[in-house]
């Protein structure tokens, strides 16, 4: 009799814990955006609000927590209550670049629940207009001869990851002192640092690069997808024989702490399946070379770790972990 009594208490537990999970979200969600205004997060987390926030059924509060490459905003989501309604936009800076350079990183990939990715960048590398490098050929060449750099959005960057990962797979011996990094203030001084010659080249998302090749301003060498990229006429990686260097791309998803419900989780994968095919959001993103390409939360944890991994081979192999 006891063990019916305690079973049905049971039984009434999870039926109201069930319902509670159910009826997420009851009030608002924060969303922390980790970067600045203006930036490829930024623009994303806010191109996706209105169709996300329609699906969610309620606001959305977007709030710009900034510094340390995406570590400041990343820990507020890692402090916050696991409950759904403190939520992150991730980035590849901030939940692959920076685990795999930075040895001092207040967090790890184990602290955060990865709801979806939903957003691709692939990387492009790009010199000047008139500049008379037309191909990855004559660039490695170049390189191997002395006198090519890089510029990027500074040291422990992924432009600077990127810069050193495409030189490697191209054969380039000794890349970190072959090829001269020029650490700049932010994506948009690396590129203006190729217009105007104080470096070679950059590796980059296409986002940021898009409207410098549609304006004639910078030439793209190679993108590191499998198929073209609308605005680029350049070879991709898989063209190139250089199929490692898909791992190479920006992205953006959502995560929150480590000890997010599964319900909730779930239900994050199925408004981002909604939200992201929503017409607008598509057209506007793949406007500036983004692809959109909704991950289910264990696709997402996947594809995540599977770069981390990837990004941290070559740094440990190469000696570019960041200590301080």
């Amino acid at each position: 009799m006891k063990f019916a009594k305690f079973g049905a208490v049971g039984a009434l537990v999870f039926g109201l814990a069930t319902a509670a999970a159910a009826e997420y979200p009851e009030r608002p969600v924060n969303m922390i955006i980790p970067f600045g205004a203006g930036g490829a997060t930024d623009i994303s987390a806010r191109t996706i609000a209105e169709p996300l926030g329609k699906v969610v059924g309620k606001p959305l509060i977007m709030a710009n927590v900034t510094g340390a490459g995406g570590a400041t905003g990343s820990v507020a989501a890692m402090n916050a209550k696991p409950d759904g309604y403190t939520m992150l936009f991730t980035r590849v800076g901030s939940h692959s670049v920076n685990p795999a350079m930075k040895a001092t990183l207040p967090y790890t990939l184990d602290d955060f629940r990865y709801v979806t990715v939903y957003e691709i960048n692939p990387f492009a590398c790009a010199v000047a207009a008139d500049s008379d490098i037309n191909s990855m050929d004559d660039l490695v060449a170049r390189a191997r001869e002395g006198g090519v750099s890089f510029s990027s959005s500074g040291v422990g960057s992924g432009l600077h990851l990127g810069g050193v990962m495409v030189m490697d797979a191209f054969g380039v011996e000794d890349p970190l002192n072959q090829v001269t990094h020029i650490p700049m203030d932010g994506g948009g001084a690396a590129a203006t640092a190729v217009l105007a010659g104080t470096a070679t080249f950059l590796c980059t998302n296409s986002s940021a690069l898009a409207s410098f090749v549609s304006n004639g301003q910078l030439k793209p060498l190679m993108v590191t997808t499998s198929e073209p990229v609308v605005g680029f006429d350049a070879p991709t990686a898989a063209d190139l024989g250089k199929p490692e260097l898909e791992q190479l791309v920006g992205w953006t998803g959502i995560a929150g702490p480590k000890d997010l419900p599964d319900e909730v989780a779930a239900k994050w994968g199925e408004w981002m399946q909604a939200a992201a095919g929503d017409e607008e959001f598509v057209s506007r993103m793949e406007a500036v070379g983004s692809i959109i390409d909704v991950m289910s939360p264990e696709e997402a944890n996947d594809f995540i770790r599977t770069q981390y991994n990837t990004f941290k081979d070559l740094v440990d192999r190469l000696g570019m972990r960041i200590e301080g």
